[in-house]
């Protein structure tokens, strides 16, 4: 899986900074929903059950691009940290998390990634 993991991560990030700024993300304030109504800053579209209401406004492009930013810290504090062979270090014939030790990826990595299960790019171990 080596470093496409990485990859894989930052390409969807990108996406989904990118469709955040794209809806005004930057400077449109918080999205609310209101019943059947959400309140995308810009105006407001009605019709939608309450409960789909309130998971679109959740989603307000403020908020994933925060999102987006925690998760890139996550992701640059697990980096990959390669064997390198020394006999006289117990734990160094195996990749591993700078982070954490744990073998690389690790389930930090491997969590980050677990939404994204059903694109067609997700790296699939061998």
């Amino acid at each position: 899986m080596s470093q496409d993991l990485v990859r894989f991560l930052h390409a969807r990030l990108d996406e989904e900074a990118d469709l955040a700024r794209r809806c005004d993300g930057d400077d449109c304030g918080e999205w609310t929903a209101h019943g059947h109504t959400v309140d995308f800053c810009q105006g407001e579209l009605p019709g939608f059950h309450p409960t789909i209401a309130l998971h679109v406004a959740l989603h307000d492009p403020s908020r994933v691009l925060r999102e987006v930013q925690a998760k890139r810290r996550v992701l640059a504090r697990h980096a990959l940290s390669p064997a390198t062979g020394d006999p006289e270090l117990p734990w160094d014939n195996r990749d591993d998390c700078q982070y954490d030790g744990e073998t690389w990826p690790c389930d930090d990595l491997l969590d980050l990634a677990s939404p994204y299960a059903d694109h067609p790019d997700y790296p699939r171990r061998p």
